[in-house]
């Protein structure tokens, strides 16, 4: 078995910018370019295998055809999705299901737990976590009062910092951050407030208010995160977040790591830096801006440079 590089999809974004392109190299469709898919098997944005026996077939496809690829992984549905997100201005203010909402009232689709990594912020850059409502009324008399600086919590961030988003949390990143996210494969949000702008056709975008106002948790629960990092041979690897839906870390390599199994295919991203990855038959380049799935078991393999990857499994 090999690696299985991918090409990302990319979507255009009334939040979104050119930061894909300074900072990736990518070529964006748009200076509104928000968000890179760039491991996704979601009808909403499929992923195309660039190198190997498989290259030219959706991520989708593999996982309906060869799971041998995954471990015959359960689920239907290919579990996670990995995108960078370019807010260039603020997102709005939203939340996300969580499995049992969606399933009833979404058409079947996965709830939303999420996680971000913040690649790059400009100073002062905030995001929005969580909410100071008290009670369910409150907190729909505050949304109907507009009182939003006084109903959300908003907390600084700088670059390497790690939010754990949970379904049924209010959230938004803000204006000037850079951001990996992890999340379910799932493309369901509810907004709450968009700070009332209007889209290059001059229409506001939708709300969904009492769809929010159904899964929000209340009061806001906090989700602290205990980053934990040892050193290998190698390599200092974060485990950033153990959940039900997905373990994220972070790999620091400074010299060689050599892997002898996998236990679950990984999905990673090479966030900074370069190397190569070496199997039993070929060497594959490294570089910033590349993703790709390691499958089960494989086989040894390893990776060498200076660089630095996100990798998650479900």
């Amino acid at each position: 078995m090999e690696p299985l590089f991918l090409q990302p999809v990319f979507k255009e974004r009334i939040w979104g910018g050119t930061a894909l392109r300074e900072t990736f190299g990518y070529q964006i469709p748009s200076a509104r370019t928000g968000e890179c898919w760039a491991i996704s098997a979601h009808p909403n944005g499929q992923n195309l295998v660039k190198n190997g026996q498989y290259r030219g077939k959706t991520l989708a496809e593999l996982w309906e055809n060869h799971q041998e690829l995954f471990g015959h992984h359960s689920g239907k549905t290919f579990p996670l999705l990995t995108k960078i997100l370019d807010a260039s201005t603020d997102l709005s203010v939203q939340v996300h299901p969580d499995e049992s909402y969606a399933n009833e009232h979404e058409h079947g689709e996965h709830g939303k737990t999420e996680c971000w990594y913040i690649l790059d912020c400009q100073e002062g850059a905030e995001i929005i976590y969580g909410h100071h409502a008290r009670s369910r009324k409150e907190l729909k008399q505050m949304i109907e009062q507009n009182r939003w600086e006084d109903l959300l919590r908003r907390i600084p961030v700088k670059p390497g910092d790690f939010f754990y988003v949970p379904s049924r949390t209010v959230h938004a990143l803000g204006a000037g951050t850079l951001v990996l996210e992890t999340q379910q494969s799932s493309d369901v949000t509810y907004r709450l407030y968009d700070y009332d702008r209007a889209r290059p056709d001059g229409k506001k975008r939708e709300l969904h208010i009492d769809k929010a106002l159904d899964v929000i948790t209340v009061p806001h629960r906090e989700n602290p995160v205990r980053p934990r990092t040892f050193a290998r041979d190698g390599a200092n690897i974060t485990t950033f977040v153990e959940s039900k839906w997905f373990t994220v870390e972070k790999w620091e390599i400074n010299a060689t790591v050599r892997i002898s199994r996998l236990h679950s295919f990984q999905l990673a991203s090479v966030i900074g830096g370069e190397g190569h990855l070496k199997t039993a038959l070929k060497t594959y380049p490294l570089s910033k801006g590349e993703h790709f799935i390691l499958p089960y078991q494989m086989g040894k393999f390893e990776i060498s440079g200076n660089l630095t990857m996100i990798l998650s499994r479900p």
